[in-house]
């Protein structure tokens, strides 16, 4: 993968400046790690309702708000039951699983606990989508659970707790979400498919406005300002570089970088709050990350995805276009654009 465009010399020896799909994609892994921490800083001011809604008010308007601009399609009457699944699992279950789960397990733990959620996809698309459940799959998959039972159970037997359960229904919940956006990224992109399982969550999460509105009232604003963090950056800048990034970029290079969420995260968590994991989290983190990696191994030689039809922010973030409705021709994009976040 070239990181920098040609055009310097120095001493004979070609130099290259960073590319803008990498800087879109590092910038990715560190939005959605720092997630971990923004969101035990926030739940701690706000609690788990409170955060949930207005992590999703925010993200929901601000993609939304550049709708227009991006080229962002209305989906068809026939998909709003498959966006209204991909809302209330990947958004909505998602976020209020994870903050409550956050509220007792450290922000670190939580991230390599979440790694597992494409484990759950794969097995979906295996059991409902007839995808081949080859060898890679089954071993990675065993491979996977085997780690995050190592983090689970890292301080022992009485260090279990139902929160880890809680943010494994996380990274179930989020892998329903992987399993069910499948069909939805044939026909629109990975930024539309977002924007409307965000609104969606958002509508889901309408229950909890009149806990959120009581909480914000004296809430600190360290937490205040996670929530609008976490809905503005990780939410929804992070699916627009996101997306800008692995239109551009082969499947292989996009996927892998994904697996330097959870460390990433571990760093941001030890800076941010000061947690020290224990070394057996970060064995067993490291081993569900190498199940994952072999899971996807299958398709690490495939093709990158073609950009995204002309209109959505992924071709040209830069391009203007009215909200039309979608088209009867398929849009040619990556399948796995929202494949992991947080």
């Amino acid at each position: 993968m070239d990181l920098l465009p040609a055009g310097c010399h120095v001493e004979g020896v070609r130099t290259r400046t960073a590319s803008p799909q990498f800087l879109a994609l590092v910038g990715t892994v560190v939005l959605w790690a720092s997630a971990f921490p923004a969101i035990r800083v926030g739940v701690d001011g706000l609690g788990v309702a409170a955060l949930s809604f207005l992590r999703l008010a925010v993200a929901a308007v601000a993609l939304l708000a550049m709708s227009p601009f991006a080229g962002v399609r209305l989906p068809r009457r026939r998909d709003l039951p498959l966006i209204a699944l991909c809302g209330l699992t990947g958004m909505t279950a998602y976020q209020v699983l994870l903050n409550w789960g956050e509220v007792h397990v450290a922000a670190g733990t939580a991230s390599l606990l979440i790694a597992i959620a494409p484990v759950f996809s794969v097995l979906l698309a295996s059991a409902f989508l007839s995808e081949p459940l080859t060898r890679n799959v089954v071993v990675g998959s065993l491979i996977a659970i085997a780690g995050t039972a190592v983090v689970t159970l890292a301080k022992g037997f009485s260090g279990f707790s139902a929160a880890s359960l809680v943010v494994l229904a996380a990274a179930v919940v989020q892998g329903v979400y992987h399993f069910a956006s499948k069909p939805l990224l044939k026909r629109y992109s990975g930024l539309e498919v977002a924007t409307y399982a965000m609104a969606a969550g958002t509508v889901f999460a309408l229950p909890l406005a009149p806990e959120a509105a009581k909480a914000t009232v004296g809430a600190p604003a360290g937490a205040l300002w996670s929530a609008v963090f976490l809905g503005l950056l990780p939410s929804a800048l992070g699916f627009v570089i996101w997306g800008y990034a692995v239109a551009r970029l082969p499947m292989a290079a996009s996927t892998a970088a994904l697996y330097l969420v959870p460390p990433v995260a571990l760093v941001v968590s030890f800076v941010w709050l000061g947690e020290k994991p224990l070394p057996l989290e970060l064995a067993g983190g490291a081993i569900s990350v190498a199940g994952v990696v072999l899971i996807n191994h299958r398709t690490a030689k495939k093709p990158g995805p073609a950009a995204p039809a002309s209109g959505s922010l992924a071709a040209d973030p830069t391009r203007g276009g009215a909200i039309k409705p979608a088209s009867r021709e398929p849009v040619a994009l990556d399948a796995h654009a929202t494949r992991q976040r947080h």
